[in-house]
């Protein structure tokens, strides 16, 4: 019985789509190992004993396991702890508002009828390609806005980015269809509503990239605490600057432990303390990556517009 040539050209292709999945996957898969062994090894070196970090360097098996770096970092868990809370208050603030802040702004300047759009647009992007400086903006913040030994000199700085602003703004005129602002109009809805009603539900893949953005430069940010807060505000510090202060620390030690001879000295592991500190850092980070992730893979603007 023969079978046409329909049928052999049907199996031919379900064939070649099935070997083509199979060379995807083992693709993803190895590219995905790529990036999770560096990070498992840093978990790994972070649990191994010094000397077997020095006898063996990093790998994947150590000779020793030991939580000596996690006791020697939460041996103060209330200062710990404390500078935890801390970013976290940070993190969620200067997002929170720099989105309220961000958001109408590109929205205002993605609208054709906005007359003042060029000036505003000229205007946030000079401090983009000009900046003013650590001097003057140090000076601004201290001496006219009084800012110094605040939280809101480490969540002000950084609440608004000409770069995400621009993002926002190009989402909102590309991928928003015009039709379905001019119905909201017809309609008798005002900007503030066609933001807050159209706008927003539909932008929320990209407002939601923004956000991690946002999130990941302030939860890494230690270097506003170093300009803006003193060393008898101990309570303001955020987490990243107080991990910055115990390397040094360690540092410090290990270097005078090297002419302290024969005097016996508690030398701290320095290499999985430092491994244990990116492994606090991240792990919020890789915790909450996931819920963000099902936002930027979905397309908000389909089926927006009835033809």
């Amino acid at each position: 019985m023969k079978k046409d040539a329909g049928e052999y050209t049907g199996l031919e292709r379900s064939s070649y789509s099935g070997t083509e999945n199979l060379i995807a996957s083992v693709i993803f898969v190895m590219l995905s190992l790529i990036v999770f062994l560096p990070i498992l090894l840093v978990f790994i070196v972070s649990i191994s004993s010094q000397d077997s970090v020095t006898a063996t360097g990093y790998s994947f098996f150590p000779k020793e396991l030991s939580l000596e770096a996690y006791r020697y970092l939460f041996h103060s868990e209330t200062y710990l702890a404390r500078a935890f809370i801390n970013s976290i208050f940070i993190t969620v603030s200067g997002t929170v508002i720099g989105l309220i802040l961000m958001c109408p702004l590109a929205y205002a300047l993605s609208r054709r009828e906005f007359r003042l759009k060029n000036h505003i647009l000229l205007f946030i992007m000079i401090p983009m390609i000009f900046s003013g400086g650590l001097v003057s903006s140090y000076m601004v913040n201290t001496q006219m806005l009084h800012l110094k030994n605040t939280y809101l000199a480490l969540i002000l700085p950084g609440l608004c980015s000409t770069w995400y602003i621009l993002i926002l703004r190009n989402y909102f005129r590309t991928a928003i269809p015009e039709s379905l602002i001019e119905s909201a109009k017809l309609d008798g809805g005002r900007h503030p509503q066609i933001f807050r009603l159209i706008v927003l539900p539909i932008a929320k893949p990209v407002i939601m990239t923004v956000t991690v953005f946002l999130m990941f430069s302030y939860w890494n940010s230690w270097y506003p605490a170093l300009l803006y807060l003193d060393s008898n505000h101990t309570e303001l510090y955020p987490l990243q600057y107080v991990l910055v202060n115990m390397e040094r620390s360690i540092e410090t030690i290990t270097k005078d432990a090297q002419y302290m001879s024969g005097m016996t000295s508690y030398t701290p592991p320095a290499v999985t303390i430092r491994m244990a500190m990116v492994v606090i850092v991240i792990l919020p980070v890789m915790a909450l990556f996931p819920f963000f992730q099902r936002f930027l893979k979905t397309g908000m603007t389909i089926g927006a517009v009835k033809e």
